[in-house]
């Protein structure tokens, strides 16, 4: 058993401590810098360098995230580990504006001594020698030491750094597909490693709550550097509207759904990493392209936009309602038709957004989010008026039958629940 295993209450629901909020702050503005980056290289590549980095973010925080579903946040131990990973990361962040210019190494070495010096934690002085934590965790720290030679040599070498380091961030995203699978070593069992609903999902919700939260910032920021008018004062409320309605889609339905639809789910495996792990970022992607294109329209409310700074406009809200039809469907395996039909719309806005003013254009997309919230909120109040319960009822009423039996099993005791509660994460605590 782990040395700082997080102490839990039998029946008790975890959530994030204060500790995990004080780290998420420096990821406030590593978002930030993702958001320059893009706003300032809108090309292709600039898109596939912004993508790159967000890709690192996100991994960064997404395995910091499974340590601390398993272990103590309370340890001074654990604090100091993760204090040392915001540190790291705020060195991250750092160098992202010119990580592919003169601060690679930095970006690439922070990266590696993040992701390399948890997981020797995790398995040099958090597990003891021949327990399943010890097991499941040296695998990790193998595919991280494999990943780190191609980051690092990235970091040195200029002229096939991004070939380097995409190679490099496929080992890492390939990693929880295959396992950590070593070769001659025993496959990992998907019941090795452990889950806490409540706090898994939150932590994930806290994070979309970060990039809506670097929306805001962003927005506000650029509207206070420019002179101010009617005009601009009407994109920014446009601007902050459609970041409403960002929160709203996610965190009205999507967010509490989803909670409930893992802790009854029979394999957490696949499920926690597809849908957590690997789609939210896409989620999170849609909620940084549609920061750039608020601040695009702020900046330019009765221009015509050139082609990329449309296409960014309306990616934005297009990729991330597409990220969240992909969600249901891994969760649900059923579509929702209204949130694909809003995409859709989004890319279809881009004709317009050709010869209209960027203010219309954002207006516009900010209606089709609200046809779609609207229209899901019609489609529930109309179940109501039959009688029919909610699915989130459902779901409540199928957890809550199961409670008696978790909380029948003692959390200190080594053995799982009788209901589903054991899933390997991407990361390993």
């Amino acid at each position: 058993m782990s040395r700082y295993r997080r102490r839990t209450d039998s029946g008790a629901e975890q959530r994030a401590t204060s500790l995990e909020l004080f780290y998420d702050l420096v990821f406030v503005f590593a978002i930030t810098q993702v958001s320059h980056v893009l706003l300032t290289h809108l090309t292709w590549e600039g898109v596939w360098q912004a993508l790159l980095v967000l890709l690192v973010i996100w991994w960064a925080w997404n395995y910091t995230t499974w340590l601390t579903n398993e272990l103590d946040p309370e340890s001074s131990v654990v604090r100091l580990v993760l204090i040392g990973v915001m540190l790291g990361t705020l060195l991250l962040a750092i160098a992202i504006p010119d990580a592919f210019g003169s601060r690679g190494l930095l970006f690439a070495g922070s990266y590696v001594a993040i992701q390399v010096g948890r997981q020797a934690f995790l398995t040099f002085v958090a597990s003891a020698a021949g327990t399943i934590e010890r097991q499941r965790s040296a695998p990790i720290l193998a595919w991280f030491a494999a990943s780190g030679v191609l980051w690092i040599a990235g970091g040195i070498a200029e002229g096939p750094r991004t070939s380097l380091w995409v190679a490099a961030l496929a080992i890492d995203y390939l990693a929880p597909l295959a396992l950590y699978r070593i070769p001659g070593r025993p496959r990992l069992a998907s019941d090795a490693w452990q889950i806490e609903t409540a706090h898994f999902a939150e932590r994930f919700q806290l994070f979309v709550i970060i990039a809506l939260g670097e929306s805001i910032v962003l927005t506000g920021a650029t509207t206070a550097e420019l002179e101010l008018g009617a005009v601009r004062l009407v994109a920014l409320a446009v601007a902050f509207l459609a970041t409403a309605a960002l929160w709203w889609l996610y965190f009205n339905y999507v967010a509490r759904i989803a909670e409930r639809r893992l802790e009854l789910a029979q394999d957490r495996v696949r499920l926690a990493r597809d849908g957590y792990t690997y789609l939210h970022a896409l989620i999170v992607a849609g909620v940084i392209v549609s920061a750039v294109g608020n601040e695009l329209v702020i900046a330019h409310p009765t221009d015509t936009l050139p082609g990329a700074q449309v296409a960014a406009v309306v990616a934005g809200p297009a990729i991330y309602l597409l990220a969240q039809v992909l969600f249901r469907l891994r969760l649900a395996r059923t579509v929702s038709w209204r949130r694909l039909g809003g995409a859709v719309a989004c890319v279809a806005a881009a004709g317009i957004g050709a010869f209209a003013p960027a203010l219309l254009l954002a207006g516009l997309l900010v209606a089709v989010l609200a046809a779609v919230i609207g229209s899901e909120s019609l489609a529930s109040a109309r179940r109501s008026a039959r009688g029919e319960t909610s699915l989130l009822e459902r779901l409540e009423t199928e957890v809550s039958l199961r409670e008696p039996s978790r909380a029948g099993a003692r959390p200190d005791s080594g053995a799982p629940p009788p209901s589903p509660g054991r899933s390997p994460p991407p990361g390993g605590a």
